[in-house]
């Protein structure tokens, strides 16, 4: 068991003891502990290796112990920070002249140009302090200097910084930098591997490493094989290229306004088997939300803002994206609880003078843009302010809400709210964390709080909205059930009154007819009487025109019939008496 550095340190330091001979038991007692794997035992490595670091701070071996380390304990934060001025991408960031580092010292390493090989030179504190004085000529000495020139050792160059610093880089979700990195790391421990084959002699191939013809044993049972710090490399390189791949052709569909199509690329991304790095997710989520909100599909697009929050709180984009839907839907109070959100968060980086965060983290704004946005934050904040005291407060478009126009069914917006209610539950909006590959494993719960919050707040909204938008399609109905009665009923009235014209107009034409045959008949009989008169009477009764064999029950009705028929000479009636 390696002895405690601090103890190490107050003992009494004994003359023949040098600060190199004290690093290297530290180094020793290190590698012990971390060759068991435990996470107690390699956080107490890591404490012997800062005290080496202490009396050698240049020391490459360990740097790299302690990289390594940390990378085992997932702390990629702390690797970030300890190897920031490496990260090929910072170099990019640093032409923001108004950014301010926090850190004095990293300041002036990170204006430097960005150096991934360590310089060549000895690492010890003693080889500094070397008297370079002329030395006789020694052919070992020279072979020694010619075989290290031929057979590098990676170590001493500095190639681990590739390796560590990209898979911490990739957990962290700077893809780019991950993804350079490690290509290049692999292709160095590539050319030196080459290298040292090549400079390998038939004298480094001993006989008992290849067993003779004649002597034939029984090979040992293989153990479980491990996937070795190359192919584990691999496997990390081909997944990031995978991410990144979707997420160009996402941002290119996005850009070319196919809205639907980048929404597939991200979801592909979000939604996948294989977890993302938390920062390339919040990324991702917040492009998805750009592309809902281009879309008009506000409420994910208000999901999507609140993943992104939760994921990365400080993320000016996410507010401010947030702010400018629930402005467009009239929902103002909420807006302006962002805006004020947003406004303290551009204050504490006027006072911090950098942006928040580490150095090496990446943002959508510059720090010499933040003076200007908080002005025109300021005077949105007061326009809004204005606007809810005047009553804007309940007009709230729900309709553009849940994604329905004005004057919809009962069905639409039944099936509208119930895949709004199954995609925005609360109890679902966590799932997306088990997706995601968390930097610090601490921050699970505290993000899954404010994800159970946030789609809390927007599912309660979307209850309300459905709540109006249903009283409004109900009052819509009554209205019509209203009006088509009123219809029906007016439509029943002209209905009787031509079913009464037409019948008068029937009964009209059976009198007439009626009276054109009663008519005609009369005629006949008439003209049969007078014929006969006249036969029988002669001319001397010519002056007694009476008609006989006339009989009717109703003279009124056989002299109305005679009068519409044409007769209008006067008849003389004989009344007599009928027997029935």
């Amino acid at each position: 068991m390696a002895t405690s550095p601090a103890l190490t340190c107050t003992e009494k330091k004994h003359w023949w003891l040098s600060n190199r001979k004290i690093v290297d038991k530290y180094i020793r007692d290190a590698r012990t502990l971390i060759a068991t794997q435990e996470h107690s035992e390699i956080a107490s490595a890591l404490s012997l290796l800062d005290a080496a670091l202490a009396l050698s701070p240049r020391l490459e071996l360990a740097l790299e112990l302690k990289a390594r380390s940390l990378l085992y304990l997932r702390r990629f934060k702390d690797v970030a920070d300890m190897l920031q001025d490496y990260i090929p991408s910072l170099k990019m960031a640093n032409d923001d002249s108004g950014s301010v580092s926090s850190d004095s010292s990293s300041q002036q390493l990170s204006r430097e140009r960005v150096k991934l090989l360590h310089s060549g030179g000895d690492s010890s504190d003693d080889s500094l302090g070397r008297d370079p004085s002329f030395k006789c000529f020694s052919v070992s000495d020279l072979k020694k200097k010619v075989m290290a020139g031929l057979c590098r050792n990676c170590e001493k160059e500095g190639q681990w910084r590739y390796l560590v610093l990209g898979q911490a880089c990739c957990h962290l979700g700077l893809m780019e930098d991950a993804m350079v990195l490690l290509q290049t790391g692999k292709r160095l421990a590539t050319a030196a591997f080459r290298r040292e084959s090549i400079s390998l002699s038939d004298d480094s191939f001993p006989f008992s490493k290849f067993p003779l013809s004649n002597n034939h044993q029984t090979p040992p049972a293989t153990p479980p094989r491990t996937m070795t710090e190359s192919e584990s490399v691999s496997q990390l390189l081909s997944h990031i290229k995978l991410l990144l791949r979707r997420r160009t052709a996402a941002i290119a569909a996005l850009d070319a306004g196919l809205y639907s199509e980048a929404i597939r690329h991200f979801s592909k991304i979000v939604d996948g088997r294989r977890g993302a790095p938390q920062g390339f997710l919040a990324e991702c989520y917040m492009h998805r939300a750009f592309a809902y909100r281009s879309s008009g599909r506000i409420a994910e697009s208000i999901a999507d803002c609140n993943k992104t929050l939760a994921l990365e709180p400080s993320c000016i984009q996410a507010l401010d994206t947030r702010a400018l839907l629930l402005e467009t839907i009239r929902c103002l109070p909420d807006c302006l609880h962002d805006l004020e959100h947003l406004k303290l968060l551009y204050n504490a980086i006027l006072r911090d003078r950098k942006l928040p965060g580490p150095a090496w983290k990446r943002h959508n704004v510059r720090y010499r843009e933040i003076p200007g946005k908080l002005c025109a934050l300021t005077t949105k904040i007061q326009e809004l302010k204005q606007r809810v005291a005047s009553g804007e407060t309940g007009n709230v478009d729900y309709y553009a809400l849940i994604g329905l126009r004005r004057g919809c069914s009962r069905s639409e917006l039944e099936r509208a709210h119930l895949l709004l209610s199954l995609r925005h539950k609360p109890d679902k909006a966590i799932s997306f964390t088990e997706r995601c590959e968390f930097a610090d494993e601490r921050d699970l719960d505290s993000v899954r709080d404010r994800a159970k919050m946030s789609a809390l707040l927007l599912y309660r909204l979307l209850q309300k909205g459905y709540s109006s938008v249903m009283s409004n399609i109900m009052d819509e109905e009554a209205a019509e059930k209203r009006r088509k009665t009123a219809t029906a009923v007016t439509a029943l009235q002209a209905a009787t009154q031509v079913q009464q014209q037409a019948q008068n107009s029937l009964l009209e034409q059976e009198v007439k007819l009626e009276t054109t045959a009663a008519a005609s008949s009369l005629e006949t009989t008439g003209a049969k009487i007078i014929n006969s008169n006249d036969l029988n009477n002669g001319p001397s009764s010519s002056n007694a025109n009476v008609y006989q064999g006339i009989f009717c029950r109703d003279i009124a009705a056989v002299g109305n019939l005679l009068s519409q028929a044409g007769f209008n000479r006067p008849l003389t009636v004989k009344y007599e008496a009928l027997s029935c």
